[in-house]
């Protein structure tokens, strides 16, 4: 039998590579490939065309010309939206994508974070206290007592379960809205709120606080507008840790800067390479967010530790599934809906 040939597309460091050699040391034949600095800066993948499994954020059509016995591309993160491209190469070539949910806890305790940050008013009485202000108190920012607010939690995978675990202590009333339901999710689910994406103003009339965790595709970009935050009113709290795109961005602004909704937290932005401004300083967006007082502004980390070597179990698991000749992988995507 010829070995299993899995090419990594990223200048892995070392005590990662060495954590997938441990975890793989049963697993024989298997040649693991892991370019240099040079060769990921370059693009220049050495073995592709021995390659059964490319791990990576980002496979060109080029890289796929070349992987003649590719079975399956691992992405390492929740969002896929960059392989759109390739999406009709893969269908023909019967190519499997498959994501990962290492780190939809660290995701999700972010988004629990940045809610709390948002009830318990964080950040304004830290800058009064960077001022100078001592023991500022409710007529400045108030808390927002959280075990009275109505959730709703748009889009229901790894990450918002795992907030809506977190979130149980604090008594909320909880909204589930996803794309479809299953006989089987909708009985687990009796004692919930559930809606689906026919219902999603019915759904935001529910609820005062949206946690956003959506990935971006063309049916989830632009989902919430003007009238949708308008719908979730002046009460209504945010918290995006999916896609920037799925909110659209100047009505986000516009909501915000006119009190339509009360706050939002905002992890995921809509404009990934900022230039700078005369002053040096970048911003992912084109909107003046920063000048607002009634949003806590997050770099895209909810994914933080990313040194967390526990979160690659599911690119070790979906490895050791294609070497024992199994057909069922962990996260596979449905390459049209898009995730």
């Amino acid at each position: 039998m010829s070995a299993l040939t899995v090419v990594f597309l990223w200048d892995v460091r070392l005590e990662l590579r060495n954590y997938f050699k441990e975890k793989l040391q049963n697993v024989s034949p298997l040649h693991l490939i892991f370019p240099n600095k040079e060769q990921a800066k370059n693009k220049d993948f050495p073995n592709l065309a021995q390659a059964h499994i490319l791990v990576g954020w980002r496979v060109s059509d080029e890289m796929l010309q070349d992987a003649q016995h590719l079975r399956l591309i691992i992405n390492p993160g929740i969002g896929v939206e960059q392989h759109a491209k390739i999406k009709n190469i893969l269908q023909e070539r019967n190519i499997v994508l498959t994501n990962t949910h290492g780190n939809a806890y660290f995701t999700a305790q972010h988004a629990v974070a940045l809610l709390l940050g948002l009830c318990n008013q964080i950040l304004p009485h830290h800058h009064f206290m960077q001022s100078g202000q001592w023991r500022t108190g409710d007529k400045e920012a108030k808390s927002l007592p959280l075990c009275y607010r109505k959730v709703g939690l748009l889009g229901y995978g790894a990450i918002n379960r795992c907030v809506h675990r977190m979130l149980k202590g604090f008594d909320c009333e909880f909204y589930l809205l996803k794309r479809a339901w299953k006989e089987e999710e909708k009985t687990k689910h009796l004692d919930q709120n559930i809606f689906d994406s026919s219902q999603l103003h019915d759904f935001l009339k529910r609820i005062d606080t949206l946690m956003v965790a959506l990935p971006r595709t063309p049916k989830t970009e632009n989902l919430l507008g003007k009238k949708e935050l308008e719908i979730l009113g002046k009460d209504g709290l945010v918290v995006n840790v999916g896609r920037g795109a799925v909110i659209n961005e100047e009505a986000l602004y516009e909501a915000l800067k006119s009190k339509t909704i009360k706050a939002a937290a905002i992890d995921v932005w809509y404009h990934y390479r900022p230039d700078a401004d005369e002053e040096g300083k970048k911003y992912p967006y084109h909107f003046p967010f920063h000048e607002l007082d009634n949003v806590i502004l997050s770099p895209h980390r909810g994914a933080s530790p990313l040194d967390d070597l526990e979160r690659w179990n599911d690119v070790v698991e979906n490895i050791k599934r294609v070497a024992n000749g199994e057909d069922g992988f962990l996260n596979v995507v449905d390459l049209e809906e898009g995730y």
